[in-house]
């Protein structure tokens, strides 16, 4: 692994249906994506190969804001999503690449997510931060089973 990309693993005690959906329905990425501290604005996202997105996080404490946006490359559902991340800010360049796959499993669904080419002005340290107050987030939005009433 290089130094402008971080991996993360995790078991998730819920389907790969609950966590594709975390990461393709507008709503539910609002909810856990941003770390905390941080809002979340899903501005559009079409969840299919070549479609895009665009969102933005805004710093609650200080009502600063960054947007980014990004490309579907492949999606298996329940299986795999890989999308770009671009920064709108030209002081953040390049374009990040990130892979996330999903393996059902005896304890749920096993998830690897791999973010390469992080922008060199974002310490991977924070980018490490951040996955892992999302991923806490995630966990607590999937794995609750909560019937109707």
């Amino acid at each position: 692994m290089s130094a402008n990309s971080v991996s993360f693993h995790r078991m998730l005690k819920t389907t790969p249906e609950k966590v594709f959906r975390a990461f393709t329905e507008s709503a539910a990425i609002a909810s856990w994506l941003p770390p905390y501290g941080f809002l979340c604005t899903v501005h559009e996202q079409d969840a299919k190969v070549g479609g895009t997105y665009r969102m933005s996080f805004q710093n609650f404490s200080t009502g600063n804001s960054h947007s980014f946006h990004g490309k579907y490359l492949e999606i298996k559902p329940n299986e795999l999503l890989k999308y770009t991340d671009v920064f709108d800010d030209p002081n953040l360049p390049g374009e990040m690449i990130t892979t996330i796959s999903m393996r059902k499993t005896i304890a749920g669904t096993e998830i690897n997510i791999t973010q390469e080419g992080l922008p060199a002005a974002i310490p991977v340290e924070f980018c490490y931060l951040g996955w892992q107050e999302s991923l806490e987030k995630l966990a607590k939005l999937v794995e609750p089973e909560i019937p109707d009433a």
